[in-house]
């Protein structure tokens, strides 16, 4: 091992090591202190409920002695407790009660505990309460839990209990509550990454219907608090868990069980505080980066070192890494002084060799690049040249031939050449137009421009080709983000970007298919997609494609795409192609929503932007056909 490798090596393993320890115990540090923050936001939430959870009850307990207080309520006791009382007359005055003071439950009953109306459970009056005679005071008494029947079921109950005294030793009971559900929950007040959660525990089985959430998304997957709920049920105490949700670290939720007891110490709920472990596992990731980084960083820092430290003992090979920085900048001529013909003074040998046959290949490198760009320039001009130049030429002799005709067919057939010689001058104009154009591209004049509004022009302007008799029909397909922001930029030169783009798709699809544009907004740009069903391409063609005067067709410039590209990179945006041969093409066009420093000026009407005579001009400006079909010729 040489010497510069031994000082990296020890440079290398004393920083990465020293980076590892401090990661490690930053982890560490920060998982204890979450913890433990987590330990205080949940007791803060137990806290909450137990406050929102008495201050119910105390509601509940003085909403049931405001009904007992009540004068019509004296006098019902008073009337109940004589022996020939009638108590049908009273069937109706649970639900008025309930009503009156906001009360989901309300029941009388009387002095030996038999139902005389129910607001809840009609049909449940002459039923017996023995355990409401049990106790002689419920004016002393406390709110508590209760299991609530309902003619539907069951509910878990915040219930207090006042008693009216008619005479005769005999009371009246008013039993009161609200129920204890999602409502309840709703009242708290839960931080970012927290939720509570109830679990009431009337039926002897675990059913998911029973968990009840704070949040309106319910719970996913509640079969996985299954085993909790029936930990508690053996053991009611409180109890700590973390439960994984998917493989995701970040899934990760611990919950906080506290269970809920009634009035006889029977288990009639759980309480159910969850905090995310996103929060901590997003944390020690950062951690984790962040040492990466700062172990990359250290590494680089301690090469560099190692590296002065070997080139100041070791001159002849800093004068070669010289010589290398020097050939990396550009410089190829570079040049370096040899001393000696061991190893190093070979390895300069080589280098000078190396320096010399790279300036002489890269020499011959930049003529052969550009003999081959005259080249296909001038192929490129010739084949598009030479396709109007000989309907000219036959044009011309027709008209000489014509002079030993009569007047009357030497005016038809001149008539018949000259309409001839300006319809190939004009394609002769637009051939040129299209290399002039593509040479001289002007710079982006900044408006604001709505995209989506830009692509439904587009489509309105080339709907008539889509159904055109004899010809198979293609359907244009909108998946557009409303509402989209407005972006910086050139409304003209957008136009003919996109219009380009569609003339490819319909020159890619001869046989019909579905033309589908597609906007979105991602990280301050806009993302355009424009898509076929064509026959695709291959990607070797993929990769050519953006490339001037590259096409693959009999026809064309090839500067189709280059156009388009050239619009985009003035922009500032990307353009990328995906495709597959058999599977139709997309292009896909980023642009940001502003353009930093530039002069923005004020939004142009629609029409003015892009208007329908200006479109159709540049649609007659017949743009490169599209490579899409030249693939699948």
């Amino acid at each position: 091992m040489s010497f510069r490798a031994k000082l990296s090596l020890i440079f290398i393993l004393t920083v990465v090591g020293s980076v590892c320890v401090v990661a490690y115990g930053v982890t560490r540090y920060t998982r204890t202190a979450f913890e433990e923050m987590d330990a205080q936001r949940t007791g803060a939430i137990v806290a909450q409920f137990k406050k929102e959870f008495a201050q119910s009850g105390d509601q509940i307990s003085q909403q049931v002695k405001n009904i007992a207080d009540a004068d019509i309520t004296l006098r019902a006791a008073i009337d109940l407790a004589r022996s020939n009382a009638d108590q049908s007359l009273y069937v109706h005055d649970a639900s008025g009660a309930a009503q009156d003071h906001q009360l989901d439950f309300v029941q009388f009953a009387g002095w030996d505990g038999t139902i005389i109306s129910s607001a809840q459970f009609p049909s449940k009056v002459g039923t017996k309460l023995d355990w409401l005679s049990s106790t002689k005071d419920w004016n002393s008494t406390s709110f508590f839990l209760k299991k609530e029947d309902l003619p539907d079921g069951s509910a878990l109950s915040l219930t207090a209990v006042r008693s009216v005294s008619g005479g005769n030793e005999k009371n009246l009971y008013i039993v009161g509550g609200r129920r204890l559900d999602q409502n309840f929950l709703s009242t708290l007040v839960l931080p970012w990454g927290m939720r509570a959660l109830l679990y009431v525990n009337l039926n002897p089985d675990f059913s998911p219907a029973a968990l009840l959430s704070s949040t309106k998304d319910g719970v996913e997957q509640p079969e996985r608090l299954e085993p909790m709920i029936d930990q508690i049920r053996k053991q009611p105490q409180s109890l700590v868990q973390t439960i994984n949700w998917s493989s995701d670290a970040g899934s990760a939720e611990t919950f906080h069980a506290m269970p809920l007891i009634g009035r006889n110490n029977e288990l009639l709920g759980v309480l159910l505080v969850g905090s995310s472990r996103r929060e901590l596992v997003m944390l020690t990731n950062r951690i984790v980066m962040t040492a990466a980084g700062v172990a990359g960083a250290a590494l680089i820092i301690g090469l560099l070192l190692s590296l002065w430290v070997a080139a100041r003992i070791t001159k002849p090979v800093s004068e070669l890494s010289e010589g290398a920085r020097e050939v990396a900048a550009g410089r190829w001529e570079t040049r370096i002084d040899v001393r000696g013909v061991d190893e190093i003074g070979q390895l300069g040998i080589a280098f000078n060799d190396m320096t010399r046959t790279l300036s002489v290949q890269r020499d011959r490198l930049l003529q052969t690049e550009r003999v081959a760009a005259w080249r296909e320039l001038a192929r490129r001009l010739a084949h598009e040249l030479r396709n109007p130049l000989f309907p000219l030429q036959i044009t011309v002799e027709n008209l000489q031939r014509a002079k030993q005709l009569d007047s009357k067919q030497f005016m038809e057939v001149f008539n018949e050449s000259t309409a001839t010689l300006r319809v190939e001058l004009a394609n002769l104009n637009a051939i040129v137009g299209r290399f002039s154009d593509f040479s001289k591209m002007p710079a982006p004049a900044f408006t604001k421009v709505d995209v989506n509004e830009a692509l439904r022009n587009i489509i309105r302007l080339f709907e008539p080709q889509f159904n055109v008799v004899g010809k198979p029909a293609i359907a244009a397909e909108y998946f557009l983000t409303e509402p989209l922001p407005e972006i910086d930029a050139d409304a003209v030169l957008l136009h003919r970007a996109f219009q380009n783009l569609v003339l490819n798709a319909l020159d890619a699809m001869p046989a019909g298919g579905t033309l589908t544009l597609r906007t979105s907004e991602r990280s301050g740009h806009v993302v355009i997609e424009i898509s076929d069903t064509g026959t695709g391409l291959t990607p070797e063609e993929c990769s050519r494609l953006f490339t001037p005067y590259y096409t693959t067709k009999h026809q064309g410039t090839g500067l189709g795409l280059a156009i388009v590209q050239s619009v985009v990179s003035d922009h500032h945006g990307s353009v990328s192609v995906s495709s597959e041969a058999g599977h139709g093409t997309t292009f896909r066009i980023e642009l940001p929503l502003r353009q930093a420093g530039a002069i923005v000026k004020p939004r142009l009407d629609d029409t003015q932007a892009a208007t329908p005579d200006s479109a159709s001009k540049d649609s007659k400006e017949k743009v490169e056909p599209s490579p899409f079909a030249e693939a699948s010729d």
